[in-house]
């Protein structure tokens, strides 16, 4: 059973945009909250953006200003609008409930480009 399925990945320059989206189930998306995250290949998957169900929001430091994240509670469906993209954004993305909720979707690879 597909839980998670992100999308909107791909190769970008330095200073461009990309919107990432992620369709989730019922179950996780009316958890707690729904956040995205990213991995760099042989480190930790780190916490990018935060949204509570009741629409507070929270963000690491090194994407504040720049990405968004926001929710479409009728489509069960969390977005990460990233502006101002830099070469160490580049990662896989994913999205997942938070706290996480189960297993992990295949992710979207986002690559800047300098």
């Amino acid at each position: 059973q597909v839980q998670l399925v992100e999308s909107g990945g791909g190769l970008v320059q330095a200073g461009g945009s990309l919107r990432l989206s992620c369709a989730a189930s019922e179950s996780i998306f009316n958890s707690y909250g729904m956040a995205w995250y990213r991995q760099v290949s042989g480190k930790q998957r780190e916490l990018v953006a935060l949204i509570r169900s009741g629409g507070s929001t929270n963000y690491a430091d090194s994407v504040k200003g720049r990405f968004t994240i926001s929710r479409d509670n009728a489509k069960n469906t969390v977005y990460l609008q990233m502006n101002s993209l830099k070469p160490e954004d580049t990662a896989v993305y994913y999205c997942n409930g938070f706290p996480v909720q189960g297993s992990w979707g295949q992710g979207t690879q986002v690559t800047v480009s300098s």
